[in-house]
Order: C-alpha cells, then structure tokens, then sequence
C-alpha cells in the first residue's frame, strides 16, 4: 500500500513538471517571444492592481483614470494574445499552472498535521432554549418555519420582539438558564450569536447556532449549511460537541473579528446597512489617503504596529494566501488571535498587495493572545462582528481558549478541509527531492 508520504512526492514532481511545462509550452511555441506575452499578462495584472488602487482611493477624474487603467490594462492583454495568435499556448500554460498549483497544494496539505476540529458526541439536550430574530437575514426564520421545526423537537423559542423597542438578549439568555434551560441557541446574525455565545460559555452551556443572519461567518466556520438553517436543529437530536474559542473586547464577547480604522469608520456610516458597497466606494478615499481618523497605535503581545490604516483582529486566524479576503478560518480552537494590520500609502504598495498577498510589506499578518489598540482620541470607532460601536481606549482583544461548547450536527456538509495555505516551493522541493521538509514560513513578521 502506497503510503501518504509517498503519494505527496509524487503530486509533489507532478507539480514541478507542471509548471516547468508552462513555461516550455510558451517557449517551445514562440521562442521568447512567449516569455514577452507571459511577461505582458504580468505587467497587466500590476497595472490592473493600480487602477483598482486610483479607483477606491480617489474620486472624480482620478477615479475614472483607475477605471480605464484596468479596462485598458485587460483590452491590450487580449489584444496582444489575439495579435500573436497565442491563445491555445496561453490556455495550454494556464491549465498546466493550474494543475501545478493543484497538486502543489495536495502535496504539502498532505505533510501537514491533521486539521479539523475533534468532537464528541453528547446526548441530546432536555431543556433546549433558542432565541430567534425574526427579521435576522430577511426574515430567514419564517422561511424556514424554524418555529415549528424547533418546537417539533422539543425546543422552547423565544422570539424577539421586532417592534422597534431595544432589546436586551443577553438579559433573555441569562432568564433561559435561570428557567432551567440546559442549551442554549441563537437564530440571528453574528452579533446576536456572539452575546447569548457569552451567557453560554458564562455558565457552562452548550450553545447552537442556527445560520439566519445575513452572512453567518461563524457558522461557516463550523461547517454548517448557511442555504438552510433548519438543518442545524438536527443537534438536538443527533449532535457532537466541539470546544471553541470566543473573543471579548473591552469585555465584550465576538465569535468572528474586530475591526479598527479603515473599516471600522465605514461600518459607522448611518447607510452602511442598506448600501454597503456604495458607502464604502464613497467613503475610502478619505480613509485610505492619509488615513483621515484618528492615529490608531497597536500591540500584538510584543510586537508594535505604528499608525495602520486597518487593523483586523478576529477569534483564530484566517488562511490563504490573501488573508484581507479569506473565506474562512479552518480551526476556532487554536487559542489565538489573527491579526491582520494594513499600511499602504500609494498605488505600488497596493499593487505588491494584490500579487504577494501576505507577503506585501504593507501587510503584517501575525498571531497574538492579545492586541491593545490605543490612541490620542476619546473613543475610537470599532467595528464587532459588522456591529458600529465607539469604545474608549486602551481597546484590549483577548481569546478566551476554549470557552464555548458549541452544538453541530454530526453531519455537516461545509466542514473545512485542512489548510492548504499560500504556495511554498522551497517545501515542495524538498519533498520532491526526498529530503528533509524546511520549517514552514512564519506568519509574523
């Protein structure tokens, strides 16, 4: 039987060929004149990245010239490929790369240790809980009946009363435990989650989550269906229980991040919520140039971060290769912080974003048990978990390791994968080449 370390040297030359025969393939056909189309696709990726860059950061003729820079940028590529007559050599080079980079990932993903969260099976919960928004996500829970659904399995809910009234759901969650109830759950978007998550971890209870708010990144993260929350009920009945870490800034809890900056100051917009993208477009020039709120002054446990422009921090990191725009976090039990801080001043360092990814000088991208922002002002604008508040500095994140029981499914369909994690070529050598695997690169820098 061929062992897993076996395999991974084989996907890892099956990689090497590969993009070895890219090159060939463009060389082979055009001489170097490939090699100046390749170099040509390059240079428009970049002059892409720039205009995108004059696009966000600027506004009025600036703005437009960004535009047409990538337009332009893509309209001489295609019309340069259409010019030499290289467009079977370019999909040929890009399917190999592809599978290159394919295999590649497979390999190293195999000669890494285990991912994944362990569970344990728990019986099923007598006195389950389940606060329900009935607005959260479009009203996601009439769409699903997730009343009924839950009532059907022995669940008491208690929607929240959509009037307009504020609403306590801490104070709801902690009456719950005090009736008696032995789980608690949460229909609702994250910020919901995250509170009743706390009077959870507060007094020891399992916790569930059903994914009825808009975007549901913590449920993703637990590998749970987002198209239909109902499926996540099925916990009560034949659930697992994993143990995870929660988040609490100024003592306040968060499943996912924490904004501070860039982001943060758009999410205090008042038509941040009925048009996201519009108020962002309108509002990062004044933010990205200069950076227009107040200087923000941040450490990760030792290491200081001098005047970002944004800073992320979100309960355990985010993977890929672009941590700004990460889909998800393979592990929440790794007792850690992520902490992404960005710093780009002009269009070259936002062009080294796009094609290095965490490698950018203008990204520091670490793990920390905790980060304290401080700064000159009498609040700072923050955002939790997409809520806007304003809290007064020192702003101090901490993980709370393994404070949350939370209840899944034992069959979930979106259960991450073990991280691939951005390309290491000097690690896929070495194990094509039999030898010793180097240490994998740090993340802090």
């Amino acid at each position: 039987m061929v062992s897993a370390r076996s395999r991974a040297r084989l996907l890892a030359w099956l990689a090497l060929l590969a993009g070895l025969a890219a090159v060939v393939v463009l060389v082979a056909t055009s001489g170097l004149g490939g090699l100046l189309i390749l170099l040509l696709g390059l240079c428009g990726l970049v002059v892409t990245a720039v205009g995108m860059w004059l696009a966000v950061a600027h506004r009025g003729v600036v703005r437009w010239i960004g535009a047409l820079l990538v337009v332009g940028a893509l309209v001489v590529v295609l019309v340069a490929y259409t010019d030499k007559g290289v467009w079977a050599e370019a999909v040929a080079a890009l399917v190999l790369w592809a599978a290159a980079a394919l295999c590649a990932r497979s390999a190293l993903r195999m000669v890494r240790p285990p991912g994944g969260m362990p569970a344990v099976r728990r019986t099923p919960p007598r006195q389950p809980v389940l606060i329900m928004n009935p607005r959260s996500g479009g009203g996601k829970v009439g769409q699903f009946d997730l009343v009924g659904k839950a009532k059907a399995l022995g669940a008491r809910v208690v929607l929240l009363d959509t009037s307009g009234e504020p609403v306590d759901v801490a104070e709801l969650a902690r009456r719950a435990v005090a009736e008696g109830a032995d789980l608690l759950g949460v229909a609702g978007g994250d910020g919901t989650q995250a509170l009743v998550a706390a009077v959870a971890a507060e007094h020891g209870l399992p916790f569930l989550v059903l994914p009825a708010g808009t975007r549901n990144h913590f449920a993703m993260d637990l590998g749970l269906d987002r198209a239909d929350p109902s499926r996540a009920l099925a916990a009560l009945t034949d659930g697992e229980e994993l143990l995870v870490d929660l988040g609490t800034v100024n003592g306040l809890p968060f499943v996912n991040t924490v904004s501070f900056g860039v982001y943060a100051e758009i999410v205090q917009s008042p038509e941040y919520r009925d048009a996201k993208a519009g108020t962002a477009l309108e509002a990062l020039p004044d933010l990205l140039l200069g950076y227009s709120g107040e200087r923000l002054e941040a450490v990760a446990d030792e290491v200081a971060l001098s005047a970002p422009q944004a800073l992320l921090v979100s309960n355990n990191p985010y993977a890929g290769a672009q941590p700004l725009g990460a889909a998800r976090r393979p592990r929440l039990d790794g007792g850690v912080l992520g902490v992404v801080a960005v710093r780009v001043a002009n269009a070259a360092q936002a062009a080294e974003v796009a094609l290095l990814g965490r490698r950018a000088a203008a990204l520091t991208v670490l793990t920390a048990h905790q980060v304290t922002v401080d700064s000159p002002a009498a609040t700072v604008p923050v955002g939790v978990d997409g809520e806007a508040l304003r809290l007064p500095p020192p702003v101090s994140c901490v993980v709370r390791a393994g404070a949350l029981r939370v209840l899944v499914p034992r069959n979930r369909p979106g259960v991450p994968a073990a991280p691939g994690g951005p390309l290491d070529w000097r690690r896929l050598v070495a194990l094509a080449l039999g030898s010793a695997l180097p240490p994998e690169a740090e993340e802090q820098r």
